[in-house]
């Protein structure tokens, strides 16, 4: 936000989740948006209640008034001319109940489903607010993994240059082992300038999403189990994704709206009946009644039957009609789109499983080299360069590791999202697979 201060600190999963739901610009602009979407059942609920207005007019006349009297006497005319000036007030207060308006009757059922289907929209908008939050916060993590591997990488070659020169200086190395090592060397800084600002960026995304800057984030638990997915066969989860994912419960209710929009049209060719009295005060003069003063109420049925408005009517309805059948075809496409989203993501959660383990034993396999080559050390055989490029492999497979693992969560929260079964118990249970760093 403008002018927001950011204060470092560490921050866990769910305190980022509690201040995202605060701060995020996304989702409370959704917020807002649904506030606007509920109006309109107000709105709508007007055009059937009665509507009492008051007009107040207010004038002042003034004038010339020619009197003619005759003279019997000298048979002569004289004119005498009066200026006049009067004030006059009317008022009327005037009541308008709908008793019969097919119009207003289908747009408060229009309106019930446009309601539905922006709360529908704010539903969606949060459960993905979590995912977004947890992939704002292990891309982070793993953009910090990545610069600590770049770093290894540019130690370990700066180590070995300096052994290419020393070999030079005894005779037992060659200009071009030095060239070529300064020349990895030198990407490999290039390449630890490109992750860090890869890790500021991913930071400075998160930040933005938080409200606050981050010091430290929780990193992945050691002890990571992965669980099998429930229900296990896809047809299940396609059953949840079409009765309960937010963005068909949206387009759905928008189809009942476009539904409802082609009955407003056509209520345009019916009557309309409305309840209306009113009352009126006229204290009012003129130059014929200088005092005039009345008070009077009215009260009656007005009905209006429209017979022709230019083709108005015809048109509204066949475009509300053309209007259904492009949501219905939108609908279509979304729940195409939402199946395809939730296959991918069933099987990368099955697939993450298997790659999980994969990398485990790799990882198992880097470290035993590890430990072999330090052994080697001590027994000369090996240099500590071999040591320096032992622990690179060793990192890079831990970085490939945690990848998967954050693929797999990632992977189980959008498959949640896509069925429309997520919850904060799924974030809560994420949650419990990073701990505070020591």
């Amino acid at each position: 936000m403008a002018g927001q201060v950011f204060t470092a600190n560490a921050i866990g999963l769910l305190d980022a989740y509690e201040s995202a739901l605060m701060h995020d610009p996304t989702f409370r602009a959704a917020i807002h948006e649904n506030e606007a979407g509920q109006q309109v059942i107000a709105i709508g609920r007007a055009g059937l209640l009665p509507t009492l207005s008051i007009t107040h007019l207010q004038s002042i006349s003034r004038g010339t008034q020619t009197n003619s009297t005759l003279n019997p006497i000298t048979n002569s005319t004289t004119r005498d001319k009066t200026d006049l000036s009067f004030n006059s007030e009317v008022t009327t207060l005037t009541l308008r109940q709908p008793l019969l308006n097919m119009e207003a009757v289908a747009n408060y059922d229009q309106s019930h489903a446009r309601a539905n289907s922006s709360q529908a929209k704010l539903i969606g908008q949060s459960h993905q607010l979590v995912v977004r939050l947890v992939e704002a916060y292990v891309k982070t993590l793993l953009a910090q993994d990545r610069l600590f591997l770049a770093k290894a990488q540019d130690k370990a070659l700066e180590e070995l240059k300096i052994v290419n020169q020393n070999m030079l200086k005894r005779g037992e190395g060659t200009h071009t082992d030095v060239l070529e090592t300064q020349s990895r060397h030198a990407l490999a800084q290039a390449q630890v300038i490109e992750a860090q600002d890869e890790f500021d960026t991913a930071k400075l995304a998160l930040s933005a999403m938080i409200g606050q800057d981050v010091a430290t984030l929780d990193v992945l638990s050691s002890h990571f189990k992965v669980q099998l997915l429930y229900p296990a066969d896809f047809e299940s989860w396609q059953e949840m994704a079409l009765e309960r994912n937010a963005e068909l419960l949206t387009q759905r209710h928008m189809v009942t709206s476009s539904k409802l929009e082609i009955q407003k049209s056509r209520a345009g060719h019916a009557p309309r009946v409305d309840l209306v009295a009113s009352l009126n005060r006229n204290n009012a003069a003129s130059f014929l009644f200088p005092d005039r003063d009345a008070t009077f109420g009215t009260i009656g049925v007005e009905v209006n039957l429209p017979l022709y408005a230019g083709g108005r009517v015809i048109a509204t309805t066949d475009q509300a009609q053309a209007n259904h059948a492009r949501a219905g075809a939108e609908f279509d496409a979304i729940r195409d789109r939402v199946l395809v989203e939730l296959r991918k993501q069933f099987q990368l959660a099955q697939s993450s499983i298997k790659r999980i383990d994969s990398l485990e034993l790799a990882v198992d396999s880097a470290l035993l080299l590890v430990q072999a080559t330090d052994k080697s050390i001590k027994g000369g055989v090996r240099i500590n360069l071999d040591l320096l490029d032992a622990q690179r492999q060793l990192f890079l497979a831990q970085v490939n590791l945690a990848e998967a693992k954050y693929n797999y969560l990632l992977a189980y929260l959008r498959l949640r999202l896509t069925a429309g079964t997520l919850a904060l118990d799924d974030l809560e249970k994420v949650a419990t697979y990073f701990i505070a760093k020591n």
